[in-house]
């Protein structure tokens, strides 16, 4: 089972890589900010505001984690987008389920579907690896010829340029199957896990206009972990948006870690107390067939995360707060109106 803190790496990046990222990436792009230039962020509009909503809206993607992983995962995936309230999900194109994620979306056009960038093959009987092919990004191979175990032995063993060819290969999949990207984001964060990672990441999304997992606003919740990481990042959000992509306010990685029987009841109280602003909250729905629990001990947890997502107590604190619900691909669409005007 992955640990909680391996889903929040997002947020527990070293302030060392963070300094060094804002340097390198700044070397990359140059200094833009045609938002309140030299303003605190977190002080100004939040982007729900930036991006069209009203003053004091509550804007929330409900994301899944992990489409493609399994036949399990896919089938979190439907449930929660047809049943439930998921908004959004990402898929893991190296990975055996892809094909009937794929056939899913091509039924279903207008779903929102990102790629959950992948350089990790965490289960001990059950693996993928690169895309590209081990003799392409040697690094990113185990003995075995698959993705390593854990985000420290990538870090320890590939390079930013292999990262960037795995990065390109997953994406011209997804393009090659017929589909239309609205996001990038990281498995277990591991392209935050290097500031070269990361800028890799962000190279790749900014060159094909697709939105890049990103928050720099309030960072209510990211500031939980590590609020001196999160002053760091505020300082590459300007590139982000200036390049024309989105930018969320918050990111929500914690329920991963909560016990399975308090799912329902976390989530709805965390929909009661989020801050104006759009907030995105990570879930890995499941609903697991009978070999899923052989193949991650997280089984239970991914399952509890599909049932909460279709609660009637969630419907309601949704309808009682007055959330809005969104997409990624309504971001970028609403980015394109705010560089329009």
């Amino acid at each position: 089972m992955n640990p909680p803190s391996v889903q929040s790496s997002i947020l527990s990046v070293s302030r060392g890589f963070l300094t060094l990222l804002v340097a390198s990436c700044g070397a990359v792009w140059g200094p833009v900010w045609a938002v309140s230039e030299g303003a605190d962020v977190a002080q100004g509009p939040t982007f729900a505001e930036r991006l069209g909503w009203k003053r004091g809206d509550v804007v929330v993607v409900l994301h899944i984690d992990d489409a493609g992983m399994h036949h399990s995962s896919n089938r979190g995936v439907e449930e929660g987008l047809e049943r439930g309230v998921a908004t959004s999900f990402a898929i893991m194109m190296p990975c055996p389920w892809v094909p009937e994620i794929v056939a899913y979306v091509r039924a279903h056009p207008g779903v929102d579907a990102g790629v959950h960038l992948t350089l990790t093959s965490e289960w001990g009987l059950y693996r993928w690896g690169a895309l590209s092919g081990k003799a392409a990004v040697p690094g990113l191979a185990d003995p075995d010829g698959f993705f390593w175990g854990s985000v420290e032995q990538v870090v320890g063993h590939a390079s930013a340029d292999e990262v960037e060819r795995e990065l390109r290969a997953q994406v011209d999949r997804a393009e090659s199957m017929g589909l239309k990207p609205t996001h990038l984001d990281s498995h277990m964060g591991t392209l935050f896990a290097r500031p070269d990672y990361f800028e890799r990441y962000l190279k790749v999304g900014i060159e094909k206009k697709i939105p890049v997992l990103a928050c720099g606003g309030h960072m209510t919740y990211a500031a939980e972990e590590n609020p001196e990481a999160v002053g760091q990042l505020r300082l590459l959000v300007p590139k982000i948006w200036n390049a024309g992509l989105p930018v969320i306010d918050d990111l929500h990685t914690g329920s991963y870690g909560w016990p399975p029987a308090e799912k329902t009841s976390r989530l709805v109280g965390l929909l009661k107390s989020l801050k104006p602003g759009i907030t995105e909250i990570l879930f890995h729905a499941s609903v697991p067939t009978d070999d899923f629990p052989k193949i991650t001990g997280s089984s239970a947890s991914r399952h509890a995360d599909s049932k909460a997502l279709s609660s009637p107590e969630v419907r309601q604190a949704i309808a009682e707060r007055g959330i809005v619900l969104t997409t990624w691909r309504e971001l970028m669409e609403r980015r394109a109106k705010a560089s329009a005007m």
